[in-house]
């Protein structure tokens, strides 16, 4: 498929990826910007975790809903204004976040991570449809770098402008950062270097091939491990802020801790030799463990208490390395003649998480405290940690 790539891309030659790795950048700045006043701003509207924890199961069915009719948006939209109704959707969130009150909040939050969603998959489209395979293992990391960049900055940059300035200037910064990211992608399109040219593949319905991705072992491990990560993430980027609030610790120490946890995506060239040298495998099962002992130990902790943000920190360093190799088990085992229907199957965690993340807290609260669910979420790690044994020994 990469013989008959546009002529824009086939000038970038080796250096394809940069482009993308600005999209992603541009994107992934303006939500680490909110991501650690969001929790905080529906915690100072709602009242209390639990209700938190209900406005994002809304939220979660909300970006669902959207996010499994993207073949159908497709369809219907094409692609290029299918990323851009994602950016309206971003929009639309920060005008409600900086304005609404109350349950309107989770419209926003739903709004939001519809719109990371639809651009993810967007992008990961693109990627499959115009970067050759010399280019990709370039892109990936160029990806990861700027991401990685975006993430350390944004998150303290984000709660600072929010408390130390007009509580709307992280959202008006939010707002640009997304409209850059608007302006360059449609650039890429229309300018001098057209990058990204109009879709060449046909959307697939990824309802009629769910049944045969998880008829295969190796792919359902390879999911449960990625959706496993996702999950701790989830809880991070949502508990972990209100968690440093409850610890009597001020507002700024979340997003410096939100900064100081993503910045771990530094050190992914020390994981891909130590899984050069130990096998992937054997780092991924120690990753997994050690974030599921870490949420553990916060579960003995009980009450927010300082010196919990040593156990996050903990699991957060297990997550980035299990964010660094986590594809590779799907990507090594997956045919070749399937990679691109099953990739739109496998690429569901993040909807799956969002979903199953406050939908298991929501039922927990029922009958148990909340610290409980850190020994729930510890379970599920150690049972991926196990799972990732089946795997082949030279993964």
């Amino acid at each position: 498929m990469f013989d008959r790539r546009p002529t824009g891309l086939q000038a970038f030659s080796g250096h394809a990826g940069e482009p993308i790795a600005r999209l992603n950048a541009f994107e992934g700045f303006a939500r680490s910007l909110l991501v650690g006043i969001i929790p905080l701003l529906a915690l100072e509207a709602l009242g209390s975790k639990e209700l938190v924890t209900r406005a994002y199961l809304a939220a979660s069915i909300l970006t669902l809903v959207i996010t499994l009719n993207f073949a159908a948006l497709e369809r219907l939209l094409q692609r290029r204004w299918v990323l851009t109704l994602g950016v309206g959707f971003s929009l639309t969130a920060v005008l409600i976040l900086s304005f609404g009150e109350g349950w309107v909040m989770s419209i926003a939050i739903g709004l939001q991570s519809a719109a990371a969603s639809l651009f993810s998959v967007c992008l990961s489209l693109y990627i499959m449809d115009y970067i050759g395979k010399k280019e990709l293992i370039f892109t990936e990391s160029k990806r990861l770098l700027y991401t990685g960049v975006a993430w350390m900055i944004g998150p303290m940059l984000g709660l600072w402008l929010w408390e130390e300035t007009t509580h709307w200037a992280p959202f008006l910064l939010s707002a640009c950062s997304m409209l850059g990211m608007l302006f360059y992608f449609w650039y890429l399109r229309l300018g001098h270097s057209q990058v990204i040219q109009r879709a060449k593949k046909p959307s697939v319905n990824i309802l009629k091939i769910i049944p045969r991705y998880f008829a295969q072992p190796a792919l359902r491990i390879a999911y449960l491990i990625t959706l496993s990560r996702a999950m701790f993430w989830v809880s991070l980027f949502i508990y972990a802020p209100i968690y440093v609030v409850e610890s009597g610790l001020p507002s700024w120490v979340a997003g410096a801790f939100l900064s100081l946890v993503s910045s771990l995506l530094i050190v992914s060239p020390l994981i891909r030799r130590l899984a050069g040298r130990y096998s992937t495998r054997l780092v991924i099962i120690c990753a997994l463990l050690l974030t599921g002992f870490s949420m553990a130990m916060l579960c003995l902790v009980g009450e927010p208490k300082p010196a919990g943000l040593l156990f996050w920190t903990l699991a957060a360093l297990g997550g980035a390395i299990v964010d660094v190799l986590g594809n590779i088990p799907f990507m090594r085992m997956v045919r070749p003649r399937e990679r691109t229907e099953m990739t739109m199957i496998f690429s569901t965690w993040r909807e799956g998480s969002w979903l199953l993340t406050p939908l298991v807290v929501s039922a927990l609260l029922l009958v148990a405290p909340f610290e409980l669910f850190y020994l729930l979420l510890a379970g599920v790690l150690v049972i991926a940690g196990i799972a990732t044994t089946f795997l082949p020994r030279r993964l």
